[in-house]
C-alpha cells in the first residue's frame, strides 16, 4: 500500500470520528481567544497604508478571510476582510470605507495566501483588487487528507484542539457599526489559519498527497473568473414544475423585474420576491392584480404598487409572440442526463456504471471524496464519448483535455481504461 493509500486511522491527526475510551475522562477543549485582542476596524486610507506596510514587512503566509452579506444584500461583495501574518498580527478592514484594496493585494501578491474554502471568497476579493498568485486552501486540504468534517470550526477543533466561537456566520455583515461580538468572531477566523495550514501540510506530506494538493491550489489560483451565467432565471427554485413556454416566459419576466428592483435597492432578490411566488404566478397566469394577490407570496402585506409591477411583468410575458417565448431547455453541450443513457446507448450506460464503481472504490482507497478525485462530469464525458482505442495514453489525454490535474490523470486513468473495456450487460 502506498503512502497515499494509508487510511485516516493511521494518521497522527484526528481525521476520523471517535474520541477517548469511555473510561477515560477527557479534558474540555479550550475556547479560542484572540492573542492580541480584537483589532480596530480599518476604515480610512491612512490606517490602511500603515496596515499594508506592516503586512508587507511581515513573514510567512498570510491568512485571509472575507465576510459577505448573502441573503441580505444584492450580489456577493465583501463587507469585511480579515488578515493575519506573523510579525504583523491581525487586521480587520472595512471594504465599504476602503473599496480599493489593490495596494494591499500588490503588497502581499508574491506571498502564499491561506484561505478556507477559497473559491467562495476569491470572487469578492477580486472585486476589491485582491488576487493571490499562490494559495493554500485548508478546506480542500482537509478533503484530500480524508477529514470527514471540513468546516473551519471542525478542522480547528480536530487538528489544533481549540473551539471557535459560533453563531455569527450568517449575520448581516453590511451592518454598520459592526457589533463587537461579530468582530471577535471574524478575527478568530484567521487566528489559527496558518497553524492549521502547517499541520495539514505535514499530514498531506505524510499521506503522499502534498503534491496533489499543490496542483489543486495552483489550479484555483490560476482559474479565470467564471463568466456570467446564461439564462440565470432558469435556476429559479421549483422551475421543474414549469412546463409550458408561456409559463417559462412569466418566470423570466418576473425574475428579471425582481433582479432590477433588488439591484436598485441593494437587497437580496429573495427578500424582494420569493422563488415560490414566481413559480406560483407562472403556473396560474393570473389575469389581474386581484387574482395575483390571492397567490402564495403575494399576500396582504404587499402593497398595491408592488402588485401592479409584478402583474405588469406577467402581462408582458402573456403578450409575447410565440417566436419570442423561451425554449423548454438550454442547449445541451455535454452528455445527456445519466438516467437517459440506458435507452439512448446501453453500452455507454454499462461503461458509466463500471466507471462510477471503479472511481468510488479508488476514492475510498485513497480516503477522499469522489468529486475531489475526479469530477462526475468528467467521468460522464469520457464514458459517453470514449477514445476509439481506450488505452492509457488516449484516456490520459482526454482527462487532461477536460481539465483534470496531472495527479488525477495518473490515479484515474488505469481504472477508467478498465471500465471502458467493460462489455455491455
Amino acid at each position: 500500500m502506498t503512502d497515499a493509500q494509508e487510511t485516516a486511522a493511521d494518521s497522527p491527526l484526528r481525521t476520523t470520528g471517535g474520541g477517548p475510551p469511555d473510561d477515560v475522562e477527557s479534558a474540555p477543549i479550550p475556547l479560542l481567544e484572540p492573542r492580541e485582542g480584537i483589532p480596530p476596524v480599518i476604515a480610512d486610507e491612512d490606517a490602511l497604508a500603515e496596515m499594508i506596510a506592516a503586512f508587507a514587512a511581515g513573514s510567512g503566509p498570510v491568512a485571509v478571510d472575507a465576510e459577505r452579506a448573502s441573503g441580505y444584500r444584492y450580489g456577493q461583495r465583501a463587507y469585511l476582510v480579515q488578515l493575519r501574518r506573523e510579525g504583523a498580527g491581525s487586521a480587520l478592514i472595512d471594504p465599504v470605507a476602503c473599496p480599493d484594496l489593490s495596494g494591499l493585494g500588490e503588497a502581499i501578491s508574491g506571498v502564499e495566501w491561506v484561505l478556507h474554502a477559497a473559491t467562495q471568497d476569491l470572487p469578492c476579493l477580486r472585486e476589491i483588487g485582491m488576487i493571490p498568485t499562490r494559495l493554500f486552501d485548508t478546506e480542500l486540504a482537509g478533503r484530500l487528507a480524508g477529514f470527514p468534517r471540513v468546516g473551519l470550526g471542525a478542522m480547528v477543533e480536530s487538528v489544533l484542539g481549540f473551539v471557535l466561537e459560533k453563531g455569527h456566520s450568517a449575520v448581516d455583515w453590511s451592518t454598520r457599526p459592526l457589533p463587537e461580538p461579530w468582530l471577535r468572531y471574524a478575527a478568530l477566523d484567521v487566528e489559527l489559519l496558518v497553524d492549521l495550514r502547517d499541520a495539514l501540510e505535514k499530514e498531506l506530506d505524510r499521506q503522499g498527497k502534498l503534491e496533489w494538493a499543490r496542483q489543486e491550489f495552483d489550479a484555483i489560483a490560476g482559474a479565470e473568473p467564471a463568466p456570467p451565467r446564461k439564462d440565470p432565471w432558469r435556476r429559479t427554485s421549483g422551475m421543474h414544475k414549469v412546463r409550458r413556454r408561456r409559463q417559462m416566459a412569466v418566470v423570466r419576466e418576473l425574475w428579471e423585474a425582481r433582479d432590477r428592483v433588488a439591484q436598485r435597492r441593494d437587497i437580496s432578490p429573495g427578500k424582494v420576491l420569493g422563488d415560490t411566488a414566481i413559480v406560483e404566478a407562472a403556473l396560474s397566469l393570473p389575469p389581474n392584480v386581484h387574482a395575483l394577490a390571492e397567490l402564495n407570496g403575494f399576500g396582504h402585506r404587499m402593497g398595491r404598487r408592488q402588485l401592479e409591477q409584478w402583474q405588469a411583468a406577467v402581462d408582458r410575458a402573456k403578450a409575447l409572440p410565440e417566436a419570442e417565448l423561451p425554449q423548454p431547455g438550454q442547449p445541451v453541450t455535454g452528455p445527456p442526463p445519466p438516467r437517459a443513457w440506458a435507452d439512448k446507448d446501453p453500452v455507454a450506460a454499462a461503461r458509466l456504471s463500471a466507471a462510477r464503481a471503479a472511481v468510488s472504490a479508488l476514492a475510498e482507497q485513497l480516503n477522499m471524496p469522489q468529486e475531489n478525485l475526479i469530477t462526475p462530469d468528467t467521468v460522464r464525458r469520457v464514458c459517453w464519448e470514449p477514445p476509439a482505442t481506450p488505452d492509457d495514453e488516449s484516456v490520459a489525454a482526454l482527462l487532461a483535455g477536460y481539465g483534470a490535474r496531472p495527479w488525477q490523470v495518473e490515479q484515474v486513468t488505469p481504472v477508467l481504461v478498465a471500465a471502458l473495456a467493460t462489455p455491455a450487460a
